[in-house]
């Protein structure tokens, strides 16, 4: 296959010296955050969460390197086999998948259980930025190119709408339609996909969505019609966030948590939890080193030489964007309840999976910037 340049081949060394060490600096401080509120989650106890995490971290952190040291052209041809992988995995888990809160999600493989949609919204991410790759940039602007891309994000949608999981669907939706935007499709056909949607909602809220998903919906547009049910979640987690104040109430010594009214204070609402400890300073501080690695992300997509390599930095760091934006918007009452862990802080080892393999793919691209990949319009 043609290459779009040629180049001498970087060294092990040469890719260590590469490596952003600024980025991998913020990734452990958000994952150093994360422990600290495993630990004060569990009442001080280490060997609850925070321990298990840690290890989780450290393993998948070696993972992270591995992937970043490998050369971006081996991503690019892994792409649409990992697409077809995380489609089969989503299928495994209709029919022997292990059932948690109430839904088909996960594989169980011993030693951890595997989201398969949590992969998949790399994968399609991947896939998207191969195809618009080989193309070229002058036919995204095409319709009959859309094809491609539809069956790529709609499939996965599907079958992750049907465990059901519309979080999931709808973040894997969002990623790939940025992936679009970013590739130079039609303006036109963003905002008539907004009006369509629109149009659309009230046709969802009463045959697409499930009575629980629109129970969420009720209980978000107003939480106090059932606040010891639907709505307790968001009431607790407001609480919390309202009693912190502006320097919180100090490490271990949040209420809500230590008496058990806020739930899900390990997973998806510990950002509550640091809220009622830190206050709004220590959550302007996490915020803060999220979004370092978001702009480093940005930054490294204006540097990079490839179609591939800009589509996929962007991709995955919108991918990572919108489960902060989505939890910390979740557990403030200003989003439904749609089940969306924060990056690197919420215990789980597929959301801990997801981010690190994110960033080993940005680290990769950053990494391999100068190195020859297939050409452009080869499709």
């Amino acid at each position: 296959m043609d290459f779009a340049m040629s180049s001498k081949k970087l060294t092990m060394r040469a890719k260590v010296k590469a490596l952003p060490i600024l980025l991998i600096t913020f990734i452990v401080l958000i994952a150093g955050v994360g422990d600290i509120a495993l630990y004060s989650a569990a009442g001080g106890d280490f060997f609850r969460w925070a321990d298990k995490q840690l290890l989780r971290f450290a393993f998948l952190f070696i993972g992270m390197l591995v992937i970043a040291f490998l050369h971006l052209k081996y991503w690019y041809y892994l792409a649409y086999p990992l697409w077809a992988l995380g489609m089969i995995l989503l299928l495994i888990v209709e029919i022997m998948g292990h059932v948690g809160m109430g839904a088909q999600r996960w594989i169980n493989l011993g030693f951890m259980n595997l989201q398969p949609s949590e992969v998949m919204k790399i994968a399609v991410i991947m896939a998207l930025a191969r195809y618009y790759h080989d193309i070229g940039g002058d036919r995204a602007r095409q319709y009959r190119t859309l094809i491609w891309p539809a069956m790529l994000m709609g499939a996965p949608i599907a079958l992750v709408m049907v465990q059901p999981d519309l979080g999931t669907a709808l973040m894997i939706g969002m990623a790939g339609i940025a992936v679009l935007f970013l590739a130079g499709v039609r303006l036109r056909l963003f905002i008539g996909g907004i009006i369509a949607g629109a149009a659309a909602i009230p046709l969802a809220y009463y045959y697409v969505l499930r009575p629980y998903q629109r129970k969420r919906v009720d209980t978000f547009l107003d939480p106090s019609q059932d606040p010891m049910g639907a709505g307790y979640h968001v009431t607790q987690s407001k609480i919390a966030i309202g009693s912190g104040g502006m320097d919180g109430k100090g490490f271990l010594q949040g209420t809500q948590a230590k008496l058990n009214f806020l739930p899900e204070k390990h997973t998806d609402f510990i950002f509550t939890l640091w809220a009622e400890e830190q206050g709004m300073l220590g959550c302007i501080l996490l915020l803060s080193l999220y979004v370092v690695t978001f702009a480093l992300g940005f930054v490294y997509a204006l540097q990079a030489k490839h179609i591939f390599s800009r589509l996929l930095i962007l991709g995955l760091t919108i991918n990572l964007s919108l489960y902060v934006m989505i939890n910390t918007g979740m557990v403030m009452g200003v989003l439904p309840v749609v089940g969306v862990p924060l990056p690197l802080v919420s215990y789980g080892g597929s959301a801990m999976l997801a981010a690190l393999i994110c960033y080993g793919l940005i680290m990769s691209a950053r990494i391999h910037r100068g190195e020859p990949m297939p050409k452009s319009g080869s499709f």
